[in-house]
This record gives structure tokens, sequence and C-alpha cells, in this order.
């Protein structure tokens, strides 16, 4: 490329010359390419490890002068072919203008200003925004990466790291590139190059250790080896990004989601140094996720930024020292301190931003007041009018609300945006008619226990007494601390919900610390369209969803009648319709029943969206991938806190059995519900740590008892039974009988253990557990579990396809690698079909990945046997419409195994057969072959039996009702037998329109324009055999005998037209034969001419033709008048078309028992076709093929010749 033209002292360090003429010299740098001796392993050495420049380029053009000792850089380039263009382009365009210059500083200054020139008008030609925001330097990388590693331009490098790689015991030194679906090592130490590639997706483990052997190293595993990376400049931040990469890999392969740069990103104000657009879109998303994750926000929240603060607390009567975040919809201060402070002001619900008075004390105040007339008082910020102008700009793009936030509904409807919300407030019944949702519904305006509990006797017992200490308790905590999402949340917060909740404040708080009540404030009327949008519908979630309503909660008596069954069916398929690639989920019903128990139906739906979006991700899919990966934490905690009793329950393989219904139902379905319900609301307010600690905690009061069990029978029966005993003494409901309980209650009952003395152990012994550790668990497990389910996922596969192919399980196996792996590649390098066509997770295995004709085109040139050429694009596109049965342009690994394995297992007549079939239709596309009429019939033609023969039935019903005769009494017996007759007839029709298996009877005859397309491919195929002129003779000899043996059936179709006319002499008939031959024999020629064969030998007689039959097809239709004209390489048999000099015979056709027969009279080509192949050099070539082109991608000496000739 050009470059600013630049000083250089010394042109001959380090660099040799390759060409020179008086004004310019284009220069090699020592140590690449061929050659260079020791000087030139030591610069290549150097440039690797000191990275000199920014991975200097290899050539470059120097300008010079007669009298000037000063040399001036104008160009460089990654390729000899690069720079020879520009060199090619300074000898045309500069070099006559320039020597007519008397002056040297005139040519210097001339250059220097066209150079400058050139580089403005590309950089104003080629605008691209994320390219101009990464550095020079950055591009130069990213240049590099692309021609080291062979890789397209749509691959993004994210950032590039100095580090050392251990190949065995020997570190090399070199660059570890990480884009943004590989991560690429390159090194290169006095003439030992090491290259490693490994894409994102098959990364199964990433750990960051410290050993003896490796200090401070990342360990990079996949299936088939570990990597080991160490002496970083900045460890924690290459593994940080590390993770990001692996992650979207993995929920590439999860649920196709791919990566999507983030385009609303704000732009640097000037170019960073050495920091790319996408790092910086990386490091805007991982602080995004924090943020989110500490407030419980949504997923479209955006932090714009973070600043040190302190906050007055009024309660405590201090400044609380902490960082205030901004976004575009919340401002939110959490204390240093942890659990000391916590606070979310809605952008909603601000009514005043304003700068008060500094002062020593109170430096750089701003005000916050909001609507419920709470007023939060910020200090010592450092660019407080920025601050505020942010969060004015923010509020202008806030819709405004007229209601309060002093109780968990009142925003709903407040903006106006919801009609039916509105409209319906009016309580006229005629707007709620039809109405699957409304206003008017009992669950829309309370939830079911103040339903079911309202016309109960005022309790007045010491537990409620209790329950109205708790509520008092809260009141006044509400007080002091605030009420509604701008509340003050502290460690006073926790210790109230680790007392329990009181039952009436249960659902407004799960809203408040879960964040669903910010989600359904900003969304007014979401769910009733919803309602309205999902009920009636039918799907294969709907279906599960109705078969388990009635399981959900059946001893709770507000699941006993319609009015609480019609509410949890309306919620669940309302989540359904919001999110398809959940759907529902088995354990979704019994957490929603208890939310609906606490909340109305709308905020248990936003609770639900809450739990199953944000809370507990990806439990709920259709793989529970989610708990799948807390599983495997709990393992590792459970290793960690309790390693005696882990090595024996790994024995038992107790863990992974438990574990699963605790997590996903969130102890629901394995405890009393009374106390059951308190983990749940420890659970909002901790998040997923409390369900870690409690899980933990019950096995630890079972250690001894565990440790006694032989079996894993005994190991459950002891779990069970004592967590159907642990109690909640302080509940105000009434019992509810756990059927768990019932069923595995003996003899002699445990002792009870109180659900609060279960809790408070939880965090006496292991309230040391961390959210963010739990994460960083979270993503190690993921990585194991997601790849464990690919792993299932190909093992089905493989197995299913056993008994539908010839391969072995190895080979079944790779097949599958490449497949996955061209359909992985297509989906981020591009495809002309999205990836959500081409993988959808809910199909069964052996359909779920899919490829398009391009990637199939690709496989097949590596994989197949039969070798065509530039006839093999042709080849691939007609079996892909072969076996792309249902015609929605994807194939999938079900049918692209079961066509090779035809190709390479087959015996004679299958290949033949599919062969054959590759030149009829729909394989032979009409554009190739086919004339519109046959195609016509071929796809009608089994149409036509279905509506005769309804026809007939229906006809025959006429004729009974048109007789007019009134059916008797005793005849309605059968009526109802002949409805019956007429159903079982069409079930036997259908059974009979079941595909059979194909014989050869069954194929259609070919006629002649497709018989001279499988002349063409036959002679491409043979192209790099070693019996090459073998085969040839005999295809012609193959070819010659089938065009007479079409001949023949066609004037023996003619003949029995004609049997009364008279028969022509037989002289005639000689005459003639030739003549009505020569449209297809001048076919077949043009198609050996196409296929640029040399032509046998003609023979002379036409009785030596007739007793030979190995003779040429070329031997007669060379002979006598018949010319092999030279056609072009583009010409195509288009049907209807009558060419110059050929036509083509309709009546002309054969059968594939012709075909066979013919063939099977040629040795060398029943050798050919029942020779065996060996996939496994096929698959090897196709997984060295990145490889070959990185080799191909670098232009070499060979190149630079051709171009200079």
């Amino acid at each position: 490329m050009w470059i600013e033209p630049e000083e250089v002292l010394l042109a001959g360090a380090l660099w040799m010359s390759e060409r020179a003429n008086p004004f310019f010299i284009l220069q090699r740098r020592r140590g690449h390419g061929r050659g260079g001796g020791l000087s030139g392993l030591l610069v290549g050495t150097l440039d690797v490890v000191l990275d000199s420049s920014a991975r200097v380029a290899p050539y470059r053009i120097l300008l010079q002068t007669a009298d000037s000792q000063i040399y001036w850089n104008i160009a460089c380039g990654s390729s000899r072919k690069e720079i020879t263009e520009h060199w090619d382009w300074l000898e045309s365009n500069l070099l006559q203008t320039i020597s007519i210059f008397d002056n040297d500083e005139d040519v210097i200054t001339f250059v220097k200003g066209k150079i400058s020139g050139i580089i403005a008008e590309e950089n104003r030609l080629k605008q691209s925004d994320d390219q101009e925001e990464d550095s020079g330097k950055f591009r130069e990388a990213e240049l590099k990466m692309r021609k080291l590693f062979g890789m397209p331009e749509e691959e993004k490098l994210v950032n590039y790291y100095s580090c050392s790689y251990w190949k065995g015991r020997v570190p090399r030194q070199g660059w570890l590139y990480l884009s943004i679906n590989h991560l690429c090592f390159y090194s290169f130490l006095l003439g030992k190059e090491v290259t490693l590639v490994v894409p994102w997706t098959e990364v199964t483990q990433l750990e960051k250790n410290a050993t003896l052997v490796f200090p401070e190293s990342v360990r990079v595993s996949t299936r088939n080896a570990e990597h080991f990376f160490s002496m970083f400049l900045n460890i924690n931040d290459t593994f940080k990004l590390m993770e990001q990469l692996a992650n979207i890999a993995m929920r590439q392969l999860l649920d196709n989601e791919g990566f999507a740069a983030d385009r609303s990103l704000p732009k640097p104000c000037k170019t960073l140094k050495n920091v790319s657009a996408l790092k910086r879109d990386f490091d805007a998303r991982a602080k995004n996720e924090r943020y989110r994750s500490m407030f419980r926000l949504t997923q479209d929240e955006r932090l714009d930024g973070h600043t040190d603060c302190t906050l007055w607390t009024p309660f405590a009567k201090m400044h609380v020292v902490g960082q205030l975040f901004i976004s575009n919809s919340y401002v939110c201060f959490s204390s240093r301190e942890e659990d000391l402070c916590q606070l979310i002001i809605p952008l909603r619900e601000v009514t005043i931003v304003e700068k008060a008075d500094s002062s020593s004390v109170l430096p750089c105040p701003v005000s916050i007041s909001t609507k419920n007339k709470m007023n939060f008082l910020f200090a010592n910020l450092k660019d407080r009018d920025f601050l505020v102008q942010r969060i004015s700009d923010f509020l202008q793009r806030t819709p405004d609300s007229s209601w309060g936030d002093t109780g968990p509904l009142s925003l709903i409807g407040s903006s106006g945006s919801s009609s039916v919300l509105l409209s319906s407030s009016t309580g006229s019944d005629s707007v709620h008619k039809g109405r699957h949702y409304h206003p008017g519904l009992p669950t829309a305006k309370q939830s079911l226990l103040q339903l079911y509990h309202r016309d109960g006797p005022e309790d007045l017992g010491p537990k409620a007494m209790k329950e109205r200490m708790k509520e008092e308790a809260w009141n006044i905590h509400f007080s002091e601390f605030g009420r509604g999402v701008c509340m003050y949340r502290t460690s006073r917060t926790r210790e109230l919900v680790l007392n329990g909740i009181p039952e009436s404040l249960r659902g407004e708080l799960w809203l408040l610390f879960s964040g669903a009540q910010n989600e359904m404030a900003s969304h007014p009327g979401y769910y009733s369209d919803l309602v309205e949008q999902a009920m009636g519908l039918c799907s294969l979630a709907t279906e599960e969803i109705e078969r388990d309503l009635h399981r959900s909660m059946p001893e709770h008596r507000a699941f006993q009648n319609e009015m609480g069954i019609a509410a949890l069916r309306r919620v669940l398929t309302a989540y359904a319709h919001r999110n398809p690639n959940i759907g529902y989920c088995q354990a979704m019903n019994i957490v929603t029943s208890v939310l609906l128990l606490y909340s109305t139906e709308e905020e248990a739906f936003w609770l639900l969206v809450a739990l199953c979006e944000r809370m507990l991700p990806d439990y709920y899919n259709t793989r529970v991938v989610g708990a799948l990966v807390d599983q495997g934490v709990f393992e590792d905690l459970t290793q960690a806190f309790l390693p005696q009793l882990y090595e024996h329950m790994q024995d038992l393989g107790v863990i992974t059995t438990i574990s699963l219904s605790w997590f996903l139902t969130l102890f629901l379905s394995v405890m009393p519900f009374d106390s059951a319900v308190l983990l749940v609301d420890c659970f909002f307010y901790e998040g997923i740590k409390v369900i870690f600690q409690v899980a933990l905690a019950v096995l630890h009061d079972n250690m001894d008892a565990l440790l006694a069990c032989s079996d894993e029978g005994e190991a459950m029966t002891i779990l069970g039974r004592y967590l159907d005993n642990v109690v909640n003494k302080q509940t105000v409901a009434p019992p509810i009988p756990h059927l768990h309980a019932l069923l595995t209650s003996g003899d002699d009952p445990p002792p009870e253990i109180d659900v609060f003395d279960l809790i408070k152990a939880s965090y006496e012994k292991f309230g040391s557990l961390r959210s963010d550790v739990i994460e960083q668990m979270r993503f190690k497990q993921r990585l194991k579990v997601i790849q464990s389910l690919e792993d299932t996922a190909q093992r089905s596969v493989v197995r299913a396809m056993m008994t539908e192919s010839e391969f072995s399980i190895e080979e079944l196996e790779e097949l599958y690698c490449l497949f996955k792996s061209k359909h992985m590649t297509s989906c981020y390098w591009g495809s002309s079909s999205s990836a959500a066509e081409r993988h959808d997770p809910s199909l069964p295995y052996l359909e779920q990945y899919r490829i398009d004709p391009i990637q199939f085109s690709q496989l097949f040139s590596a994989l197949s046997p039969w070798v065509c050429g530039s006839h093999t694009a042709m080849l691939s596109a007609r079996l892909f419409r072969l076996l792309d049965q249902n015609q929605d342009g994807l194939v999938n690994f079900k049918e692209f195994s079961t066509g090779l394995s035809g190709m390479y297992h087959g015996d004679m007549m299958e290949k033949l057969k599919l062969l054959y079939k590759l030149h009829l239709p729909p394989a032979l596309c009409a554009e190739e072959a086919e004339s519109a009429l046959e195609a016509t019939h071929f796809f009608t033609e089994d149409q036509q039996p279905e509506s005769s023969f309804l026809s007939d039935l229906d006809s025959v019903r006429r004729q009974e009702l048109a007789s007019g005769e009134e059916p008797k009494a005793g005849e309605e017996e059968e009526e109802k037998k002949e409805v019956k007759d007429y159903r079982y007839y069409l079930r036997m029709w259908a059974k009979e329109k079941e595909p059979k298996r194909e014989t050869i009877k069954d194929l259609p005859r070919m006629n002649q324009e497709q018989f001279i397309e499988l002349c063409k491919t036959l002679y491409n195929m043979f192209s790099e055999e070693p019996s090459e002129q073998e085969l040839y003779h005999a295809i012609a000899t193959v070819a010659s005998l089938l065009l007479r043996i079409g001949e023949v059936g066609k004037k023996f179709g003619n003949g029995a037209k004609k049997c009364e006319a008279q028969a022509p002499p037989p002289a005639q008939q000689v005459e003639e034969g030739p003549g009505e031959g020569t449209s297809a024999e001048a076919q077949i020629c043009r198609a050996l001419a196409d296929a640029q064969l040399e032509l046998p030998a003609p023979q002379t007689s036409d009785e030596e033709t007739k007793d030979d039959t190995s003779v040429s097809s070329y031997s007669m239709v060379s002979s006598g008048s018949l010319q092999c004209e030279d056609i072009a390489d583009d010409t195509v048999l288009v049907s209807g078309e009558h060419r110059r000099g050929s036509t083509l015979d309709a009546d002309w056709s054969i059968t594939f028992e012709q075909v066979l027969a013919s063939l099977l009279t040629e040795p060398a080509l029943v050798e050919y076709f029942e020779r065996k192949t060996d996939i496994q050099v096929k698959i090897a070539a196709c997984k060295a093929q990145r490889a070959v082109e990185r080799q191909i991608s670098s232009a070499s000496d060979h190149e630079l010749n051709q171009h200079i000739s």
C-alpha cells in the first residue's frame, strides 16, 4: 500500500535490493522468502520477537536521487504481487515525467505530492468507519494475521499480544492473535516456524493457572490437544478477552446467536493506540454485563459511564463513598464497602436534577429529586457539569410518567401507550367481552392467596401476631429507607429478607428485588396484548402447557379450580409466545404457580421474564443448559468445601441426580411449600448464590449419613426425607400437604429442621461465596456442558447413520466434524442463507446443521471420489438438487452422508443408478437439459390418481343422493358403516401411495439431451486415472453402442405405428441410418470436443464396425461426411432451442437397463465402478486444506515471474 513518504537513512541495512532504476528501488527484507543465510534468519526472528515497527512489511519501494544520501520510503507490501503492482504503476506513470526534471529537489517534491494525493483519494473513497477508527499499527497487524493464517476479510481481529507458546518443553516467543472466531499464534525463531489456529467453537476448557512448569500461563484445551501460553504483559486482560470470545462461540453453538458489532458505541475523541474498535466494543460489553447484573437491570440497558462520588445517607447521617453509574434509563449507586448501600433511581421517576452549592464540607454536589418526594445528594463529583448535562440528555429521551412509584402497579397504562388498558379501566363489560385478559379479571388485580384468604376469619394467634410484627418492621424500614424502586438497599434490608418477607408484601418485594418492576413499568399494556396474540394459537409449547397445568401444585386449593388454572395458562402461554427459543420447559409451571400465589397475573409474567432471561439464564431451554452448568458449579463447590463427601458421592453418582431438581424448581418441588418460599425470598434478593449455599448446607447436615451410604438409592432417600422435614414454624397459611413427604414418610419420621436455622447455617458456613466467583465457575462449566452436548449430538448422529450408510464409525465422526465445521464457517464468513435457517436446535440431531449449495460444493469437491475437473461444480449442483428432497435449498447431514456413501461404498449398480439419476430431473435442471413438457409430466404424473380416486368416490356419493330414495330405519347402521368404509379406503389409498423401494424398472427413460450430458460427465471423470486412455476408449464404445440402441428403439417404435405401410428396401434403410443418427452423433462429438479429448484413429470398414464391439464412437462419427466441430465451454443444451448445425431427436431414448448392459461390456469401466475407494485420504486432505490455502495466499517467486511476463 502507498504510505506517507518518510526518510530512510540506511537503505541497505536489513534489506536486499531486487530492482532498481535511476529514481526508485524495490527492496525485500532479509529473512523473508527463500535464502538470506544466517543474517536472514536473525532478521526474521527479530521482526517476530521484537515486533519491529508493527510487523514490518516484507517489501518496500524507496525514492532516491543521484546527489542525495537520503532515501524516501513511499510504498510497502505484504506480498510480491502487491508491491509489483505499485512498481509497475510508478514506471508507467511517473518515471517518464520525472526524468525531464533538472533539479533533484523538484523530483522529490513532485513524487511526495503525488503519493500524498493518492493516499488522500484512497481514504476519501473508502471511508470505512470502523477501519478508520483503528490505528494504522493495528490495521497492519490485522493484515498480517489474514496473510499468515489465510483468513478472509470477514474475520475481524480483536486484539493481539506478545507471548510464548510452549511447544513441548521449549517456549516459542511470538504473537497471539485473538479474532472473533479463532485463536491464532505465529512464531518464527531462527528458521523454525510455528503456526497455530484454534476455532473458538472447538475450545473445551480455558484456564488461567500458575505452576512451576508454566508460570502465569493460560491453558487452552480442545478435544484433541492442550495449548499453553505464558509470558503475557497483562495476563488478566488477555484472559478476560479470551473468555468473552469463547462465550460468544458457545452462544453460537447453543442457540445460533452470532456476534454483531455494536454500531452505536460512541467513537473515541482520538484514535487509541493499539486498541481496536472491536476491543472497545468487548470492553463495553463486559462493563454493561457487570452493571446490569449488579443492579438487576434489563438486557437493553447500556452503561454510559461511572465516576467516584459520595452519597448522603439520611438513615445513617453520613456520606458513603462509592461509585455513581449512569445509563440510558437509570442512575445507580453502589458503595465501595459491600452491602453498605445500594441505590437505583429510574429516570422516569426523576423530576429535578440540579447543582447544589459547593462548600469545603460538600464539594461539587448534585441533587436529584423524584416524584415520590425523595431527594438524593451526591458529592465529590469530578466533572459535575458534564454529569448533569448527560443526565439531562437522558431525561429528555425518557417518556414522561404522570404516576408516582408507590405501588407495584402504579405505572401500568400511565404513558398512554396501551389504549386497551386505558379504555378497559372504565369498567364497561362490552369492552371486556371476547378478551382473554382484561383488568376486570380477579387475578388481574389480586394475587391468588389474597383471593382465597379474604373471606377467612381473622387470625389472632401467636403466628399471626409474629407476621404482623414482620409487616410493621418492613413499614418502619420503608419510612426510613424509602419504598419502591428508589429504596436504599442496605445490610438491614438483607436481615429483614432473611427473617422472612410477610405474605402481604411478598409480591411487591419480589418485583422490586428482581428488577421486574422496572421492566413492567416501562412496558405498559405489553402483557395484555401478548395474551391476546398468544391465546388460541396451537403449538408444541401450548400442548405441553395444557398437559402440565393440572400437575402444578395440585395440593393447593388455588389450583383446584378453573380461575387459578386459567391464570397459569395465560402467563405460560404469553411467555412461550414472547420467547419461542425457550417456549415452555418442565418446572416452569411449578415456579409460575408460586409466583401467581403472591402476585397478579401481569406481575407474575414479568417475574417469570426476570427468572428465565436474567436470574436463571438458559435454565428453561430445551436442553436445560443453565441447570446443567450450575450442576457442574455445585460439584466444584462440593469438592472445594466438602472434599471427603465429594469423593464418596462421585462414586455413587448422586450429585448429578439431586442437584438438577433442586436448581430447576428452586427447591419448590423437594421441600414443603411454606419452607421453600422463604428460599425464593432470599433468591430474589441475593441471586443464585443462596441456592448454592443452602444446597451445600443440606449436604453438610447429612454428611455422616451420606458417607455411610453404599448405593445411590440409599443416599437419595436420606436427602429426600431430610428435605421433606424442613418446616417453617412461623407460617400463618393453612398447612399444604407435601405429596413427596406423604409418599416417602416412614414409621419413624426424622426430626424437623427449621428452615430459618437452615438458612442461617448456610450463611455462617458458606457465606463466603461471591457472585463474581460463581460467574467465573459458570463460564468454565458452560464450555464443558455445551461441548458435552455437542459430543452427545455427534454420537447420536453417528449411531443413527450406522444403518443408513456404509461408512465406519470413525469415518462418520470425521465427516460430521467437517460438515459441522463448514456450517460454522459459513455462519461467520457469510452465506447465501442466514444462520438461523441452517441451524435449528429444536430439530432432531440429524437435521440440526444444514448447508447451502455453496458449502455443499466445497465439501463435494474435497471429498467426492468422482473428480470431474471443471465439470465438478456442475455435478455437485446436480447432486445437491437430488438430495434436497424438501426443496428448501438446504441439505442436512443425513442427506449429505447418504449421497456420499453411495459413491464410496455402493456396488456398481448403486453407483450407476446414482450417476444415471444425476442426469435426470430434478437433478438435471431445465436450464441444463430438460424440456418444460417433460418436467411438467415428471412432477405431476403422481398426482393424477389422487384426483381421479376422490372424484370417483364423490361421483358415487352424488349418484346415491340423486336417486332420491329415502333411507329406511334399518339402513342407518349401513350408512354409518359406509362412512367408515369411505375412510378405510382413504387410508388404504394413502398406504398404497407410500414410497416403495426403487428398482431399476422404476427409473425413467433418458432422452438425447440428458444422454449427452451423461457422456460429458463420464469423459470428465477419468482425467486423473492411470488407465485414462483405456477408459476413454471404453466410454466412446459404450456411447456409440447406446446411440445405436436408441436409434433402433426409435425405429422399432415408429415401425409399430406404421405396420400397414410398405416396408422400405434394405438398401434404403442402410442409407437412412447414418442420416437419422447424424444429429445425435454430432452432439456426442461436440461433447467429446468439450472434454478436449484426443480422437482415436478412425476405422475404415462398416463391417469392422459391426463386428468389433470395442470400437470408439469417434470411429463412426469421424467417418464419412460428419465433422467434429469445436463448441464453446459455455454452450449449454437448453430445451426448446434449436442451434445451428444440430437438432435433437425428441423420439430418441434409452433405459437404465440398456446403459447398465452396455457398460458391462467394457471391463475397464466395470473395474472402475466396482473399485472401492478409501475416504480417509480425502478427509485428511480436506483437513489440511487450510494450510495449503495459506501457502497459496503468499506470493512466490514464480508468481512474480508470471506477473512480469
